[in-house]
């Protein structure tokens, strides 16, 4: 008959190993203003941290924290996003920041709500989505 495959669903969980290397590091600089700025695409979720002159200081994004395919696109990946770049912008001693959000992910919301949720104070948010003034040529009408 064979050997039975017994399915088990994966835990909602980051993996502890990758998630102690994104926290990993401690910070050079201390600060207490930065930018977050965040990249939601349909396929994945990308967040930079950055002083006010736009110097990067750390970074995160689903695909680096172990999530694989379309999970990495999902709101929950999200979260873990904003929940390791709060720790990390704590331990360099951020207090306020400003949110530049750009594209039509479903991430937008999650990570900065996991941001926040940390203690840090939320100055502004503006979104940079490119928005198409015209856009491409539309095709020719179809002929019947």
């Amino acid at each position: 008959m064979g050997k039975k495959r017994i399915a088990t669903q994966e835990g909602q969980l980051v993996d502890a190993d990758k998630r102690g290397r994104a926290v990993g590091r401690t910070p050079k600089k201390k600060l207490t203003t930065s930018i977050l700025a965040i990249e939601a695409t349909f396929n994945n979720t990308k967040a930079v941290v950055s002083d006010t002159k736009g110097n990067i200081l750390f970074w995160s994004s689903s695909g680096s924290l172990g999530f694989k395919g379309a999970k990495k696109g999902t709101p929950f990946a999200a979260s873990k996003v904003g929940e390791i770049l709060a720790e990390k912008a704590t331990t360099a001693g951020i207090k306020e920041t400003h949110v530049m959000v750009k594209g039509v992910g479903s991430g937008r919301e999650p990570l900065i709500r996991a941001f926040v949720a940390t203690g840090i104070e939320l100055l502004s948010v503006k979104d940079k989505t490119p928005v198409p003034h015209n856009g491409p040529k539309a095709k020719k009408p179809r002929r019947v």
